[in-house]
């Protein structure tokens, strides 16, 4: 087994982060300021063989599935989630994945020869929308590349076999990712020279749309990284079983087609950092198996060498791969730059050996991995750790983010929450790119960007300054409405203020000021009247002769009746996040409920405050439906940390010092540490799943203190008293007061109320 100790630091170093206290720890970073503006090095043209972009910044291929007509030709969906990006002043774009492998990977096509990823390999029908969608990017002086994909190989979602009776494809004889008892069939030689022609096609095709460039996408255990990578590739015999012959056959044959000036970029992982991830357990779970042979930062660095001669002009580097899948999706919890060290390796290693373009240039390195934050990617570019820097979430969370850096108004950035529930869960379960804290990305073709001026200018109250109260009253105060906002606590925010106090939730955090700046701004303009530390009261309300009445009044925590509750020492998290008093001497610590809010605090109480934790979960799977890299995250840094788990576990009493609980021990029981393979969407079954049986067994759990995180009910209280005593002529329940759930859709809610009352 392969070990790259410089891999394994950074690996180590992604969960324990928090506990250091040195200055240069990378969280330290994680902050909107502007003390390095203004942004020479940002903001600095550079030259990509002969075109030359007008600044370091690039967009992530950040999905577009769902953004395309059936027969996959962009839709003014698309074209529009794109201009807006490129109105906000980014230099390059790129798209997400193209498929190139349509009849060949069973996994890209949907049945009737359907397909959600846009297409260019299709027929002239495909054109028009590349051709628009170029043309209106250059309007605004910004470049847009084409990301082309092989294909998706064994992580690519296997209801082809199920739909079609088809089975998925690979490099070699693989497990499925989704399904690892399904086989992933080798492709053949004569399959992999026509998706190299096919390669070769559309990127001809993409110069004549006007795109400004090809962007091979050959990470995170796609087909291309699969059949470039020994730890996929495992074949025998035939021209591809050398590791590299795919990758470099594939950039000549493009080469070729669209001559010496035509860009080509390649994203690439230094490292799977599969065997640095789990250790010992590549050789114990049989999905992860085969997979322990891997490139080295060295090979890895070595083949891109050779790519650059074969006419790669340009890289992006980082780690991992879909089975650690955090590591490519940097999540909530993962510190600020957290691959800049990956991109200074690419750049130290191409500056020793000189290594030149076939143009004669240097080749740019971009940095990934969470840059969102002007001073940290400006310090990057100064100190010479890459060349460009990248931003996927970012630029979804607030499009106009290189306008506002440049004009040195960092604090009117709108921060990512790094939640990942719009902009990679939304379309994991079928529907296409959003983001939690920008209502408007994803449906920039049905939402104008300027608001609606009020025609009926009306006196409203917002009861409740949760998410969902401020992004109303910010929105429905830009149209000229008179909005007063009352929250009964004296601080504003809601849940998001207990769920801002972990370390590893500086984003959430950044978004709380940013919202509490936004509101204090409105109110000094006259926008907003706030009323903090006040009770909202039904006669009072309908006193004020308010036109309309929106309520946020948001959940109440659940206390579960349960024999031994009242003999407990018991507190709920939100309440202990926010008085970290009242854990006072206690050491062991039970967490009933492992869904996010109680793991986030079993993993705060763990590295923040050296408690021992166990969290209990009914369900199968702990954090079950959150986005595949929050859990993935959390649950491997909990598990290094001695965090026990425990699902499908029932509580069943208490005493003063312990918890009593029924544990389900049969064999079909889920590993609660499992993150090399996902939880499915609700609506794919999984045929091969095991069952649970009903063997079970009585446990107790010491507990000096318990913490409930179990969720709550929408407090719909007093909006129903509103309707009885017909408080006002409008009256309107948002927000968790309406059905408990996250920033996405709180935010959506209030925005889009906010835009048409």
């Amino acid at each position: 087994m392969k070990t790259d100790k410089i891999v394994q630091k950074l690996v180590d170093s992604y969960g324990s982060w928090v506990q250091e206290e040195k200055e240069n720890c990378p969280g330290h970073s994680a902050v909107m300021s502007s003390k390095l503006y203004p942004y020479d090095a940002i903001f600095s043209p550079i030259r990509v063989n002969r075109m030359t972009l007008k600044n370091r910044v690039v967009m992530a291929p950040m999905g577009n599935l769902n953004m395309c007509e059936e027969n996959g030709r962009p839709n003014d969906k698309m074209l529009q989630y794109f201009f807006a990006r490129a109105k906000g002043g980014t230099g390059l774009l790129t798209t997400g994945l193209i498929p190139i492998s349509h009849g060949i990977d069973n996994t890209v096509t949907e049945p009737g020869k359907l397909s959600f990823f846009p297409r260019i390999d299709r027929s002239r029908t495909v054109f028009s929308g590349w051709r628009d969608l170029a043309q209106g990017v250059h309007a605004y002086g910004s470049r847009i590349f084409i990301q082309l994909t092989p294909g998706l190989g064994r992580v690519g979602p296997p209801q082809c076999v199920i739909n079609e009776m088809k089975l998925p494809c690979s490099a070699s004889l693989n497990p499925n990712f989704y399904i690892p008892e399904l086989p992933c069939l080798p492709l053949t030689d004569l399959a992999l020279h026509k998706i190299i022609k096919n390669g070769g096609q559309a990127a001809s095709d993409a110069k004549t749309a006007g795109l400004d460039g090809v962007y091979l996408h050959g990470h995170e255990g796609y087909l291309l990284d699969q059949l470039t990578n020994p730890a996929f590739n495992r074949r025998k015999a035939g021209r591809y079983a050398y590791w590299q012959n795919f990758g470099l056959d594939l950039v000549r044959e493009i080469r070729k087609r669209v001559g010496d000036a035509y860009p080509i970029m390649y994203r690439i992982d230094l490292s799977l950092a599969l065997n640095e991830t789990y250790k010992e357990r590549m050789e114990s779970v049989k999905s992860l198996k085969k997979f322990g042979n891997g490139r080295t930062i060295y090979d890895t660095l070595r083949y891109m060498e050779n790519l650059i001669k074969a006419g790669v002009d340009m890289f992006d580097v980082d780690l991992g791969c879909y089975d650690n899948w955090w590591l490519p999706h940097p999540p909530a919890g993962m510190p600020a730059g957290c691959f800049l060290e990956i991109s200074r390796i690419a750049k130290k290693y191409f500056k020793t050996r000189e290594v030149k373009s076939n143009a004669g240039l240097e080749v740019p390195i971009v940095a990934v991995g969470k840059l969102g934050y002007p001073d940290l990617a400006e310090k990057a570019l100064r100190d010479g750790m890459c060349d460009l820097v990248m931003l996927g979430r970012p630029l979804l969370a607030d499009p106009d983010w290189c306008k506002k850096a440049y004009a040195g108004e960092v604090d009117r950035i709108r921060p990512c929450i790094g939640c990942q529930e719009g902009c990679i869960n939304e379309f994991v379960e079928g529907g296409h790119p959003q983001c939690a804290v920008n209502p408007r990305t994803g449906f920039e073709d049905v939402i104008p960007e300027t608001l609606p001026k009020a025609e009926n200018k009306k006196k409203i109250a917002v009861v409740g300054a949760g998410p969902s109260g401020m992004q109303f009253a910010l929105t429905a105060s830009a149209r000229g409405h008179e909005v007063t906002l009352i929250e009964r606590e004296k601080v504003l925010g809601g849940k998001v203020v207990p769920g801002s106090r972990p370390k590893i939730k500086f984003d959430f955090k950044n978004y709380l000021d940013y919202l509490i700046r936004e509101v204090r701004l409105a109110e000094e303009k006259g926008g907003i009247i706030l009323q903090t530390g006040v009770e909202a009261d039904t006669q009072w309300l309908k006193e004020q002769n308010f036109d309309a009445i929106v309520y946020n009044i948001g959940t109440t925590s659940v206390v579960p009746r349960i024999p031994g509750v009242d003999q407990a020492d018991w507190v709920q998290a939100t309440d202990l996040l926010c008085e970290p008093e009242k854990l006072g001497d206690a050491r062991r610590t039970v967490v009933i409920g492992g869904g996010v809010v109680g793991c986030e605090t079993a993993y705060w109480l763990k590295y923040e405050k050296g408690c021992d934790v166990t969290v209990v979960e009914m369900l199968p799977y702990i954090m079950s439906g959150a986005c595949t890299a929050n859990r993935y995250h959390l649950i491997h840094y909990m598990e290094k940390a001695g965090v026990k788990l425990l699902n499908c576990a029932k509580v069943t009493g208490f005493t003063k010092n312990s918890v009593q609980i029924e544990k389900n021990i049969s064999k079909g029981v889920p590993d609660p540490y499992n993150t090399w393979q996902p939880q499915l969407p609700e609506n794919i079954a999984n045929p091969l799943a095991k069952k649970i049986g009903p063997e079970t067994e009585v446990q107790e759990l010491p507990a000096d203190l318990v913490v409930f995180a179990m969720g709550g009910r929408p407090d719909e209280s007093l909006y129903l008293e509103g309707l009885r005593m017909h408080a006002a002529k409008e009256l309107y329940n948002i927000g968790d007061s309406f059905a408990g759930g996250r920033v996405l859709e709180a935010a959506r809610a209030a925005y889009r109320l906010a835009r048409d009352i």
